[in-house]
């Protein structure tokens, strides 16, 4: 049975653990959806549904951007229980360069090769293909695709956080006293109604001026939009972590942050569908529309978490741990099974349905077999377990 565990244990947000696993989670819908709308992926299915394209544009603006308010929550716990910086830096390194390093050369290769198969019709086997190209470290393929090999695609995420958390961590090595500081003064300048308003004005800054020069790569160096954007969540999410009275503002305006953020997202949805005459003019306040309707959405689902999704149990503690393995498989497994697919002459549906019960089912028995092998546990970001004291006495004994 499950029971609140939000007031009792204040280092255990587990309001925070729910998000954080609802939208890992919605990374394996989202993505199956990017084989059927008209943006770019690295394959397509021939089903083309553009009534997912508005639906799919709700979640684009703020489900990434949540995530890593959500990393820098855990960063500042996990700050206070590590006993040095070098400490929880070593630790970091090990939880996210480890599954980065082993994603990049095992996992995300067949995304790559499956992408030049069907775009380029490329003849050879897949070990030719890694031998030849994957391992080539450079751009191959170009002009098109133009894709620089080995990649990380869709585990930038773990790049990017990894190098937010060694910059957080110098910052505080010059500065210890910076995030109890910093995050007093935060939490007072965003106190009351201004938690809706002036972080707004940071983000729709981002995207109307670094956005138009600076498009998302995920690429890591020149990303400056995304890092701009990314880097601030993260922040906001270290220095107010401990802020309790922040997190009841955040719960108490949720009904009005939902209501400006379903108002900006309308105003966005009309600019962007192109129903009015373009101009500058509209094109800027389609950015400004885009970056606060960003920010509120994150209050809105921050504050209903806060109020409903507190309650603790062992589904949770299991899919806290899994998610992260579930997040590292799901793209190639998607990509695999779409791939297989193809020439089926399946329904859009029907293929979807398939896509998606396939990628669940592979993320399951994935974790299922990582969890319980010692030296794979670690490749996929889990903790290498500890023998107990009370099985090795009973061993001794």
């Amino acid at each position: 049975m499950s029971t609140p565990q939000q007031l009792s244990d204040p280092e255990r947000r587990i309001d925070l653990d729910w998000l954080r696993i609802g939208t890992f989670g919605l990374l394996i819908f989202y993505h199956v959806g990017m084989l059927y709308v008209s943006w770019g992926f690295h394959i397509k299915s021939v089903h083309r549904l553009t009534w997912l394209e508005p639906l799919m544009l709700v979640l684009n603006p703020w489900r990434l951007s949540l995530l890593f308010l959500v990393s820098g929550v855990a960063t500042r716990f996990m700050l206070g229980k590590s006993p040095s910086l070098a400490s929880l830096a070593g630790a970091r390194s090990t939880r996210l360069l480890i599954p980065l390093i082993f994603g990049m050369f095992v996992i995300v290769p067949p995304q790559s090769y499956l992408q030049i198969v069907e775009s380029l019709g490329y003849p050879a086997g897949f070990v030719d293909f890694y031998v030849h190209h994957y391992l080539a470290f450079g751009a191959q393929f170009c002009p098109n695709p133009c894709i620089v090999q080995p990649t990380w695609n869709h585990l930038w995420f773990v790049v990017y956080l990894w190098v937010y958390t060694m910059a957080l961590i110098g910052a505080l090595a010059m500065w210890p006293a910076a995030a109890d500081w910093l995050g007093r003064k935060l939490a007072r300048m965003l106190a009351g109604p201004r938690m809706l308003i002036l972080p707004c004005l940071v983000f729709a800054a981002w995207r109307l001026f670094l956005f138009p020069v600076f498009p998302s790569t995920h690429a890591l160096f020149g990303d400056w939009y995304n890092h701009a954007d990314f880097a601030t969540v993260f922040l906001i999410g270290f220095l107010l972590a401990k802020q309790v009275d922040v997190w009841a503002d955040i719960e108490r305006w949720r009904w009005a942050a939902l209501a400006l953020a379903a108002g900006c997202f309308i105003v966005f949805v009309v600019l962007f569908a192109g129903l009015l005459p373009p101009s500058l003019l509209l094109k800027r306040c389609a950015g400004i529309a885009y970056g606060c309707y960003q920010w509120l959405a994150i209050v809105t689902v921050l504050g209903f978490a806060r109020r409903h999704f507190t309650a603790d149990g062992p589904v949770r503690r299991y899919l806290t741990e899994a998610i992260f393995p579930y997040y590292i498989v799901h793209q190639t497994a998607i990509i695999m099974i779409a791939h297989a697919l193809q020439g089926a002459g399946l329904s859009a549906g029907a293929e979807a349905s398939i896509v998606i019960a396939g990628t669940a089912l592979t993320c399951v028995v994935t974790y299922e077999i990582v969890r319980r092998i010692a030296w794979l546990r670690p490749l996929f970001g889990l903790r290498v377990q500890t023998r107990r004291p009370v099985a090795i006495a009973q061993q001794a004994a």
